[in-house]
């Protein structure tokens, strides 16, 4: 993924973009630690009693901070009766509405379980909202043992997710339903 290279770089002021800084210290933290960091920050912001849409936001977008190589697309799914609604997302446009049933999102909302997916391809009935998708995680958001929505993830490389993302996305898909469920239209 990344080999690590030493290197100089000049700056008169002293002054060093901190989004970089940032980005170098994800690459070296072991996935573990980077969702141990994932989950301290998505705690944070669920813990500052914003709108729904406000929190789901900036999960998206810290997930995709934490996990920049890794996570080619990544956001929410909203239930609406008998669909999935896109919510917030960090990556390329996406699907707006699945069913019930259909594709990776919908399975796994039928069958009210995390599926990681190691090749989209061979996954029957996969909806391909982007052709760059080769993997993908979905983590249904329960709350009162209800589906209300789903953490829907893609990878562009072959195999990416494996049981530390399934343990871990659950966590925080624990800490990020309640928000969720005031959005959701359940079934």
């Amino acid at each position: 993924m990344f080999s690590p290279t030493s290197f100089s770089i000049y700056y008169p002021n002293l002054k060093i973009n901190i989004y970089l800084c940032s980005y170098i210290k994800q690459i070296a933290m072991d996935k573990q630690s980077r969702y141990n960091e994932l989950i301290s920050q998505i705690k944070v912001f669920a813990n500052d009693a914003d709108t729904p849409i406000s929190v789901l936001s900036n999960c998206a977008a810290v997930m995709k901070m934490i996990f920049p190589e890794e996570y080619f697309w990544v956001g929410f799914y909203i239930v609406d009766g008998g669909e999935l609604i896109l919510g917030p997302f960090q990556g390329t446009p996406a699907c707006t509405r699945i069913k019930f049933g259909r594709g990776v999102c919908g399975t796994a909302w039928k069958e009210q379980r995390t599926l990681v997916v190691e090749d989209v391809e061979k996954f029957p009935g996969h909806i391909a909202c982007s052709s760059l998708s080769r993997s993908e995680i979905v983590v249904p958001l329960k709350h009162n043992g209800v589906v209300v929505g789903e953490i829907d993830i893609d990878s562009t490389e072959l195999a990416t997710f494996d049981d530390v993302d399934r343990q871990f996305l659950e966590h925080a898909a624990e800490v990020i339903a309640p928000y969720m469920a005031k959005l959701a239209i359940p079934l």
